[in-house]
C-alpha cells in the first residue's frame, strides 16, 4: 500500500468512495453527492490552503482517502484542523485508515497545526471507536444537530492534540 497526494486523475474514484457514504449512511449529515468536478475543486482548494488530501493506493487502485481543513474560519483558528477519512468497505480493518490518519496528522503538524478534530455522527459508532483507538478524546457531544433520513442525530466532537 502506498499513501500519496491525490491528483485530479483520482477524482472519479474519490467520488465513487465518498458518494455511497453520503447517499446510504448516517456517517455524514451532508445529503449532496460529490461530482468529479467537486472533488477536483476540493483538491485545488486544499492545495491553495496548504492542507493535504491523501489517497491510499493498493495494486493500482485508490482504496481510501483522508484530508483535512481548518476547523472554523478566521485566523484565530489557523492552528486547529478537522479531517475526513473514507475507506472502501472491503479494506476496513486492515490498517489503511490508521496509515492515512497518521499521514494527515503528520502533514497538519508540520504545517503548524496544534490540534485536529473529528466530527463523528452518532450514526457511526465504529467511527467513534476508530478515533478513540487513535488517541482522539471526546470533548463534546452536540445533541440533535444533524439531520439525515428523517431523524435528528448527535455529533461527537473528538480532538487530538498534535503538538506538546
Amino acid at each position: 500500500m502506498t499513501i500519496r497526494p491525490a491528483t485530479d486523475a483520482d477524482a472519479a474514484r474519490i467520488a465513487a468512495l465518498w458518494n455511497p457514504v453520503i447517499r446510504d449512511t448516517e456517517i455524514t449529515f451532508n445529503p449532496v453527492e460529490k461530482s468529479e468536478a467537486d472533488v477536483v475543486a476540493i483538491l485545488a482548494q486544499r492545495a491553495v490552503d496548504g492542507h493535504a488530501f491523501l489517497v491510499a493506493e493498493e495494486n493500482g487502485e485508490v482504496q481510501g482517502f483522508a484530508t483535512y481543513f481548518q476547523f472554523r474560519g478566521g485566523r484565530g483558528y489557523a492552528r486547529t484542523m478537522e479531517h475526513t477519512v473514507i475507506l472502501d468497505a472491503s479494506v476496513r480493518g486492515r490498517g489503511i485508515g490508521r496509515a492515512l490518519m497518521a499521514a494527515v496528522e503528520d502533514h497538519a503538524r508540520q504545517g503548524g497545526a496544534h490540534s485536529i478534530f473529528a466530527g463523528v455522527s452518532s450514526g457511526n459508532p465504529a467511527g467513534v471507536a476508530f478515533h478513540a483507538a487513535l488517541g482522539y478524546r471526546e470533548v463534546a457531544v452536540l445533541p440533535e444537530v444533524g439531520w439525515k433520513f428523517g431523524k435528528l442525530l448527535d455529533l461527537h466532537l473528538m480532538q487530538k492534540i498534535l503538538t506538546e
